[in-house]
């Protein structure tokens, strides 16, 4: 395929990845709140992002989610939204430069280590579908871990405070709850859709014509 329309046909999927990571924001569906947490669909379209379309494009589609996870943080703010706008005060805690480290490393790595995780399997002789899944589940992990992991290290005490739990327990007790169903979902709902769009992503040039 000439490269010049594979870029633009690359472009015209981001901003088509990018618009529904926004209507996802700004309705239920994206962020879904239970108690001090957020269930998210966000991070599907960030992992198939990168899937389909590289590093680069994941990445843009993870600092997206990073930006409307701020935003919301912001504008909506719950009993921790300390811990991903800076620009916020809850319960005597304020957000600092830390909360942007929260909001968008983790989601821009998500998009990046889901292409590479998925490539990795791929030279490994593993079906797309199969490649897709576990990369998925993966980088949810991945993804849910170094968020936590950054407020179990920045805002430790006051998100334990805020929660109602230990210390201790701040990244058990997400991993328990919205976690495990985001990893679950992910794994589901990614190998299906990329299956599903096989006969168009291979018009496309994004897809080698195999399994």
């Amino acid at each position: 395929m000439n490269k010049s329309r594979k870029k633009i046909r690359t472009l015209t999927l981001a901003a088509f990845f990018v618009a529904i990571e926004l209507i996802m924001a700004v309705t239920p569906i994206g962020f879904i709140p239970v108690g001090a947490i957020n269930i998210t669909t966000m991070h599907l379209p960030v992992i198939l992002s990168g899937i389909i379309l590289g590093p680069v494009i994941g990445a843009l589609t993870g600092f997206v989610f990073g930006l409307t996870s701020m935003l919301k943080a912001t504008f909506a703010p719950g009993i921790t939204s300390f811990c991903f706008s800076p620009f916020i005060t809850v319960g005597g805690v304020s957000g600092n430069f830390s909360s942007l480290l929260i909001a968008f490393v983790p989601r821009i790595l998500l998009g990046v280590l889901s292409f590479y995780i998925y490539r990795a399997l791929r030279r490994a002789r593993q079906s797309r579908v199969l490649a897709a899944g576990i990369s998925a589940g993966a980088n949810t992990l991945i993804h849910t871990l170094g968020v936590m992991g950054l407020i179990w290290i920045f805002f430790g005490q006051q998100y334990a405070n805020a929660a109602g739990i230990t210390v201790g327990a701040v990244i058990i007790a997400v991993l328990t709850s919205n976690g495990i169903l985001e990893i679950i979902l992910a794994s589901v709902v990614i190998p299906i859709l990329v299956r599903a769009l096989k006969p168009q992503m291979e018009r496309m040039g994004f897809y080698d014509k195999d399994q």
